[in-house]
């Protein structure tokens, strides 16, 4: 994983500025996460720690979370034991993904207590645990490790802290002379003669013999050297050279945390600039900066599948129904059609009736409506008479003709329907965590999902929705509702009559709206490139965009929440540019 020891050990310089601080807030968003507000001589600063086993990390963050209404067991034993506390040191054990924060703080006695957080970001193995300093007693942990998991070590409450498995390697720290960094080589490779020997990929053999290094950053010290596998003395030599000159970074705290982002779509980041890939590159200055900006997306969005996983199933079901419902009466509509011939049938036996009698099964007649045939064959119900026979097929045709206005309107509410489960489908895509609960209070209030609450309970009445703003280069304010509790706030209630409002033409998308009677193109290009970015054709290019005056815009009665019916439009046709938008400035505003 990128996340090796290395970047730990750039976090942990990072963080060494919340010595002598004081924990403000701790706050427990999801279940895998922690936010620590601190105080100090600095100012505030807010700390992510994340045990998440896909994204565990640890920086400073300045993004909002929003927290569980009652806080996790976990977040309140913190909270107990840390809250107010003072922060004595931050240390990261060898060149290990683990930290340690020592904490110190008087209990309801006023007796100075010595408490330890101890995070161990080691991908699905990864954990928080709250442990007593002097004799590494286990409080808790954000994850729990039973018997049953792990016979090696224990993570419960009352357990004495083991530490995790040592790996035996070497920390780079410790390798000043060239001899050493080829015996501990050489060891990795089996014996320093086998390092002469062409085919040992040097890389694999940085990462088996050095701790804290990740396989990516093994590539990059590679790759400067001009080595891929191992072979004469000349190019373990070049490696050493390019070895001890990073180290020598790392030991005196010069990074360049980057994040690369290839054409095949990956994304990778380091401390040290990754020159052996290519793609697009972005500088930050810190390594929050950079963890928060590869990582933060990512996790959010992963947070979000996994909370809006039942919605997603439930509405693609929902769709699906309606799907089948509509081919259904396609079929009847098609059936419908030929109604004409059953008015027909019946007018041939009507004609004809001394032809036939009860207790036939058919009866062959001249049909004198058809100027190409001579005759055709009507089945019978041998147990009518000749006239309920004629009736029988008279009543088919009435049937059928009266349907096909039924069917029509059923076919316009399934349509109506499948328009709105899309439109939900497409907002959860985009949702953050704040958006999803207004999505389930939709669903909620259209009927189609239960309410969490008790029976009986009253519910809150709707507080404004939150909106996301950004600001075009022309410094003008663009809304863009993600959701239809945002929508219909935005284009119904809070936007002007002379605002202009943005919507794909004929896709799933959200509102968007232009604040200002006056603007320039480059505000309309930007707006209706925010329309198609949150649309269903966020990946497509020339999309069609209509955009019209607020008081164009109308709210059909009884129609489905955020629909909504236009005219006097214009259309643009636009391909949104994600490089531009991501430089426009943007906030969550009530």
């Amino acid at each position: 994983m990128a996340l090796d020891g290395i970047v730990t050990r750039a976090a942990v310089s990072e963080l060494q500025q919340l010595v002598g601080g004081r924990i403000h807030k701790i706050h427990q968003p999801t279940a895998h996460d922690l936010v620590v507000q601190t105080r100090g001589a600095g100012g505030g600063r807010k700390l992510l720690i994340s045990a998440n086993p896909t994204y565990p990390r640890i920086h400073f963050t300045e993004r909002s979370y929003q927290n569980p209404m009652e806080p996790p067991m976990f977040c309140m034993l913190l909270r107990k034991y840390c809250e107010g506390g003072q922060i004595e040191a931050v240390r990261q054990i060898g060149m290990e993904r683990v930290i340690e924060l020592d904490i110190r703080q008087r209990d309801e006695l006023g007796d100075l207590t010595l408490k330890t957080i101890i995070i161990e970001l080691m991908g699905r193995h990864s954990n928080i645990i709250l442990v007593d300093t002097a004799t590494r007693t286990i409080h808790d942990g954000i994850h729990h490790v039973t018997p049953a998991i792990s016979s090696y070590r224990i993570v419960m409450p009352g357990t004495a802290y083991t530490a995790p498995p040592d790996q035996h390697k070497t920390d780079p720290l410790h390798l000043t002379e060239e001899n050493d960094f080829a015996r501990i080589l050489g060891e990795a490779a089996g014996s320093e003669a086998d390092l002469e020997q062409p085919g040992k990929p040097l890389d694999k053999l940085l990462v088996a013999a050095l701790s804290g290094f990740s396989p990516l950053l093994a590539r990059e010290l590679a790759y400067r050297a001009g080595s891929v596998d191992a072979g004469d003395g000349s190019e373990l030599h070049r490696l050493w050279t390019v070895f001890s000159s990073f180290m020598e970074s790392v030991r005196s705290g010069r990074y360049a945390p980057n994040i690369v982002e290839t054409p095949a779509g990956k994304s990778y980041f380091s401390i040290i600039e990754l020159t052996h890939l290519e793609g697009e590159r972005r500088g930050f200055e810190t390594i929050s900066q950079c963890l928060e900006a590869f990582y933060g997306e990512k996790a959010s969005r992963d947070t979000v599948k996994q909370r809006v996983s039942d919605m997603i199933r439930f509405l693609q079901n929902e769709k699906a129904k309606n799907v089948k419902k509509v081919d259904k009466l396609n079929e009847t509509l098609e059936e419908a059609k030929g109604a004409d011939k059953y008015r027909i049938l019946g007018e041939l036996l009507t004609t004809y009736m001394h032809a036939f009698s009860k207790g036939d099964r058919s009866v062959e007649l001249e049909n004198y409506y058809d100027e190409n045939a001579a005759s055709v064959t009507i089945e019978l119900d041998p147990q009518l008479s000749p006239s309920d026979n004629a009736q029988r097929y008279f009543r088919r045709y009435t049937k059928f003709r009266n349907s096909t206005e039924a069917v029509k309107e059923q076919m316009a509410l399934a349509g109506t329907e499948i328009a709105y489960l899309d439109s939900l489908l497409q907002q959860l895509d985009t949702a953050s965590l704040e958006d999803i609960e207004e999505i389930r209070e939709e669903l909620v209030a259209e009927g189609y999902l239960r309410a969490r609450g008790k029976r009986g309970a009253k519910r809150k009445k709707a507080a404004r929705p939150a909106l996301l703003c950004y600001t075009s280069s022309e410094g003008i304010a663009i809304y863009v509702g993600k959701n239809n509790t945002q929508n219909e706030y935005l284009t119904n209630r809070l936007a002007s009559q002379g605002d202009t409002w943005l919507h794909t033409k004929d896709i799933p998308g959200s509102h968007v709206v232009i604040r200002s009677a006056e603007f320039g193109n480059a505000t309309l290009e930007e707006a209706a490139m925010l329309a198609a970015h949150y649309s269903q054709a966020r990946s497509s290019s020339m999309v069609p965009v209509d955009y019209t005056l607020i008081r164009h815009v109308h709210k059909p009665s009884g129609s489905k929440p955020g629909f909504v019916i236009y005219d006097r439009q214009k259309t643009l046709f636009i391909t949104p540019d994600e490089a531009r938008l991501q430089e426009l400035p943007s906030a969550v505003k009530a």
